[in-house]
C-alpha cells in the first residue's frame, strides 16, 4: 500500500467535510459524506488485510519530511502494523454504519447538512489520530477529534443542556490534553524526536532514558500521556463530560461512545505502550481502570435517561479496557475494544431507535411495553445487552474473560474489582430492559417501529455483537503484542457467575414490581445523584473555569483601558502638534510669517512705481545724492 493510498482514508472523509459544508440540501450531504466514508472503508479494509498478516513487532512506516529546524527535521507520516490496521477497519465499517443510521434519523433536521459536516471532520480526525506515526500528528489529529466532538455534542444548540455539555466535553478534555502535550515536549525534549517508528531511531524503538525529578523519565512521559488518556476516554476523575455527552443527536452518542472517540485514548495506551512498560506504569492504568470501571457501574445502578445509562456503562467498559492493558498487554485490551465497539454502537443506535420510536421520550420510566411494537429493535437491544452483559459465547463473553484471566494472573485485587463491576453491569442492564420492553407501555404517546434504514444497521451490528469475540479471538491475541495468561478454574467460574448471576439478581429485585422511582429500590440519593461528581465539577473546575471568565473579562477591561489612554494621549499629542505646532509654529510664523514679510516687502517695493515720470526724477536725484555721499565717505 502507498503512502497515497493510505492518507486517502483520513482525506476522503476530510474532503467530505469540505463539500458538505457548501450544501444546503441535507439528503445530499448525506450521500456525498457516505460515499466518502464508503470508499475509506474499502480502503480501511484492504489496509487491513495487508497489515493482518505482519509479525506484531513489524510496522511498516510512510514518513513525509515537513519541518526542518537547524540539525533538527521534524517528519510528518503514517504508520500500518496490526494495531491500527485493526482501528481502521473498525472505525470506518461502524462510522459507515453509523453514517447511513444517521440520513434515516436526523432526516427532518433542518441543520442535516451540517451535521454531516461536523461528522465526516470527526471521522477525519479519527483516522488520521490511528494512522499517525508522530506524536506531533496524533495531538493535531487528537485536538480535531475533540472541536469535532464539540460541535457534535453541543450541535441542538438551543438547548441549553446541550450548550452546556458541549463546553463541559471541551473543558474537561483540555485537562487531559495539556498533560498530553507536556508530555510530547518532554519526550521530544529528551529524545530529540516525535516520530513513533524510524528504521530503529524512533521513540518507541530507543525509548528515553535517565531520571527527571527523581523518577524515570519514561515514567514521567508514560503518565503525562495517559492523563490525555484519562480525559479522551472518560477515566476518573475526568469521566465527568461523557455521560453528559448524550445531549447530543443519538448518531454523536454512538459514534462517540463506541467506535471513536473515548477509544482514543486507549488506542493511544496501546500505541505507546512499550513507554508505559519502560517506566513501570502499567499497574496505575490498570488500577485508574478498575476503580472507573466499579464507580461508573455503581452510578448507572441509579439512572432513568436510557442513553446516560449506557454512557456510564461505556466509562465502565472503558475502565476494563485499561485494566486489560495494564494486566495483560495490548492484545487484551484491544480486543475489548473491538468487541465493545459493535455492541455498544447497536446499543446506541438502538437506544435511538427507541428514542425514535418513542416520540423523543428518554426516560425508561415513561416506556415499557415496546417488545410489541418493537420486535425488530427489542431483539437487536437484547443482542448487544446480552454482549454487554458477556453472556456466555457472545462477543462481550470472551473479550472480559481475556481481561479477567489477565488480572488473576498479574493483579488480583484489580481481578475482584473487575468482576464486581461486570456483576453491576449485569444488574443495571437487566434494570433498565424490564424498565423498557415487557408489560404495558407507560409513555403518553404510542409508540412505533423505526425505518428499515435504522433498523438494517441494527441488524448486522447485532450479528457482530453475537458472534464475533469468538470468531476473532485466537487472531487478535496471536496478531496484536501481548500475551494471553491461562484461564484458571476459578476465573472460568468467576466470569460466567457475575454475568448470569448479575442478570438473576436483576430479575429478582424488579419481577413483579410496580415500575417508578418511588418503588424503585436502587433510587437511592448517592446513586441519582451520581455520586456528587457534578457537583464536585462545578466546585473545581467549574469554578476555576468561572474565576478564568471573571479575570479574562478584568483582563479585557484593563486592555481596554490602557487601548483608551494611548488613544487618548496621542489624540492630545496629535491635537498638541496640529494645533501649536503646525498652525502656530509652521503655518503662522514660518510658513505664513514668511509669505507676510514677503507680500509686504513686494508692496513696498511697488510703492514708488506709479508710472509718473516726476516721480521717477526725484528717485533719481535721490540716488544720485546718496551716491555722491558714498562716494566722498570711502574717500
Amino acid at each position: 500500500m502507498t503512502t497515497t493510498t493510505l492518507a486517502l482514508i483520513p482525506l476522503l472523509p476530510l474532503l467530505a467535510a469540505v463539500l458538505t459544508c457548501m450544501l444546503k440540501d441535507g439528503r445530499r450531504a448525506a450521500g456525498v459524506a457516505i460515499a466518502a466514508m464508503l470508499a475509506s472503508c474499502g480502503l480501511a479494509l484492504a489496509a487491513f488485510n495487508e497489515a493482518w498478516g505482519m509479525a506484531a513487532d513489524v510496522h511498516t512506516t510512510f514518513n513525509i519530511p515537513w519541518l526542518t529546524v537547524g540539525d533538527t527535521a521534524i517528519p510528518l507520516g503514517f504508520v500500518l502494523d496490526p494495531l491500527n490496521g485493526a482501528m481502521l477497519a473498525m472505525v470506518t465499517f461502524i462510522g459507515l454504519l453509523i453514517f447511513i443510521y444517521s440520513s434515516g434519523y436526523m432526516k427532518d433536521d433542518q441543520r442535516m447538512a451540517r451535521f454531516f459536516c461536523y461528522l465526516s471532520l470527526f471521522a477525519a480526525g479519527m483516522l488520521g489520530l490511528v494512522l499517525a506515526n508522530s506524536l506531533l500528528l496524533l495531538f493535531m489529529c487528537w485536538e480535531i477529534v475533540g472541536v469535532a466532538s464539540y460541535l457534535l455534542i453541543s450541535f441542538w444548540f438551543h438547548k441549553p443542556e446541550a450548550a452546556a455539555a458541549g463546553k463541559k466535553a471541551f473543558i474537561i478534555t483540555r485537562i487531559g490534553d495539556m498533560g498530553f502535550l507536556i508530555g510530547i515536549l518532554l519526550a521530544f525534549k529528551m529524545t530529540g524526536t516525535l516520530t513513533l517508528y524510524d528504521d530503529g531511531k524512533g521513540l518507541l524503538e530507543t525509548l528515553p532514558t535517565g531520571m527527571i525529578w527523581g523518577v524515570e523519565v519514561a515514567a514521567v512521559i508514560s503518565l503525562l500521556l495517559f492523563m490525555g488518556a484519562v480525559g479522551k476516554s472518560g477515566q476518573l476523575p475526568l469521566h465527568v463530560w461523557l455521560p453528559d455527552a448524550m445531549e447530543g443527536p443519538t448518531p454523536v452518542s454512538a459514534l462517540i461512545h463506541a467506535a471513536t472517540m473515548v477509544a482514543a485514548g486507549v488506542f493511544l495506551v496501546a500505541r505507546t505502550i512499550p513507554l508505559f512498560e519502560a517506566g513501570g506504569t502499567l499497574p496505575v492504568v490498570a488500577w485508574v481502570g478498575a476503580i472507573t470501571a466499579l464507580v461508573a457501574a455503581f452510578i448507572a445502578l441509579g439512572q432513568y435517561d436510557l442513553k446516560r445509562i449506557l454512557a456510564y456503562s461505556t466509562v465502565s467498559q472503558l475502565g476494563l479496557m485499561m485494566v486489560g492493558l495494564g494486566v495483560a498487554g495490548v492484545s487484551v485490551g484491544m480486543f475489548h475494544l473491538l468487541t465493545h465497539a459493535f455492541f455498544k454502537a447497536l446499543l446506541f443506535l438502538g437506544a435511538g431507535s427507541i428514542i425514535h420510536g418513542c416520540h423523543e421520550e428518554q426516560d425508561i420510566r415513561k416506556m415499557g411495553g415496546l417488545a410489541k411494537p418493537m420486535p425488530l429493535t427489542t431483539i437487536a437491544y437484547l443482542c448487544g445487552t446480552l454482549a454487554l452483559v458477556a453472556f456466555p459465547f457472545t462477543s462481550g463473553f470472551f473479550s472480559k474473560d481475556e481481561i479477567l484471566a489477565g488480572a488473576w494472573a498479574t493483579n488480583q485485587p484489580v481481578f475482584w474489582i473487575a468482576a464486581a463491576a461486570s456483576l453491576l453491569t449485569a444488574v443495571y442492564m437487566t434494570r433498565q430492559c424490564i424498565y423498557v420492553f415487557p408489560g404495558t407501555h407507560r409513555g403518553a404517546h404510542t409508540p412505533h417501529e423505526s425505518p428499515r434504514i435504522m433498523t438494517v444497521p441494527l441488524v448486522i451490528l447485532a450479528l457482530f455483537a453475537l458472534g464475533l469475540g469468538g470468531l476473532v479471538k485466537d487472531s487478535v491475541l496471536a496478531n496484536l503484542p501481548g500475551e494471553a495468561a491461562q484461564h484458571e478454574t476459578i476465573v472460568i467460574v468467576v466470569s460466567i457467575a457475575v454475568a448470569l448471576g448479575g442478570i438473576a439478581l436483576g430479575w429478582l429485585i424488579y419481577r413483579g414490581r410496580a415500575l417508578g422511582q418511588e418503588n424503585d429500590p436502587l433510587a437511592v440519593t448517592p446513586l441519582e445523584r451520581k455520586l456528587w461528581f457534578d457537583e464536585l465539577y462545578a466546585a473545581t473546575v467549574g469554578r476555576l473555569w468561572s474565576l478564568a471568565i471573571i479575570i479574562a473579562e478584568q483582563l479585557n477591561e484593563l486592555l481596554h483601558f490602557i487601548r483608551d489612554l494611548l488613544v487618548t494621549l496621542a489624540n492630545k499629542i496629535g491635537t498638541g502638534f496640529a494645533v501649536g505646532g503646525d498652525r502656530k509654529l509652521i503655518d503662522k510664523l514660518a510658513f505664513d510669517g514668511m509669505c507676510n514679510q514677503l507680500r509686504s516687502a513686494g508692496h513696498a517695493v511697488t510703492r514708488p512705481q506709479n508710472g509718473f515720470l516726476p516721480g521717477y526724477l526725484r528717485l533719481i536725484a535721490v540716488g544720485a545724492v546718496a551716491l555722491g555721499v558714498l562716494v566722498f565717505w570711502i574717500k
